[in-house]
C-alpha cells in the first residue's frame, strides 16, 4: 500500500475499525510529518462532555505509527514494529475538531536504518501534539516505538 491519507483511512476501516467509527481520520502524510484529526461527537465522548482519552490516544498513535510504517515500507525490508511505552499529558478539554500532528518522521527513518545496519532491535520516542480549532494545545502524547528486523 502506498501511504496516503485516503489509503490510511481505508486501512483504519478494515484493520482498526474502532478508530474509524470514532471518527479518527488521516489528513496528510509525507516522509516527515503526519496530520490526523478527530471531531468530538457523541460516540467518542466521556461523561464530562469532551473527547475520551482513548480516542485521543488512537489518533495520536496513528500520527506516529503511520510515519513508522511509511519508513519501514521505504526501506524495502521486513521489519516488525510495536508500541513499547506511551506517556500522555492532557492540558485542556478536547472539544470540537482536534488535530494531532507528529513531525518526527526523520527520527523514524534514522532509527529504522540503524536497526537495519546493526541487525538489532531499536527503540525511539515520537511525539504527537493535539490542538483544538483555536490552536490551543489540548494534549501531548509520546509513544516509544520498537523496531526490529524479522
Amino acid at each position: 500500500m502506498k501511504f496516503s491519507a485516503s489509503n490510511l483511512n481505508k486501512f483504519l476501516f478494515f484493520k482498526l475499525p474502532s478508530a474509524y467509527f470514532c471518527g479518527v481520520r488521516a489528513q496528510q502524510i509525507d516522509d516527515t510529518q503526519c496530520v490526523v484529526t478527530v471531531k468530538h461527537r457523541w460516540i467518542n465522548q466521556n461523561p464530562f462532555h469532551s473527547m475520551y482519552f482513548a480516542v485521543q490516544a488512537m489518533a495520536a498513535e496513528l500520527s506516529t505509527g503511520a510515519l513508522v510504517m511509511t519508513h519501514i515500507q521505504n526501506s524495502g525490508k521486513k521489519i516488525s514494529m510495536l508500541v513499547a511505552n506511551n506517556k500522555s499529558n492532557f492540558s485542556k478539554k478536547a472539544t470540537g475538531k482536534i488535530t494531532f500532528v507528529c513531525i518526527d518522521g526523520n527520527l523514524a527513518a534514522k532509527t529504522i536504518q540503524e536497526a537495519i545496519d546493526s541487525g538489532e532491535g531499536k527503540t525511539f520516542w515520537m511525539k504527537s501534539i493535539a490542538t483544538n480549532e483555536k490552536g490551543e494545545q489540548v494534549s501531548e502524547m509520546d509513544f516509544e516505538w520498537s523496531v526490529k528486523m524479522k
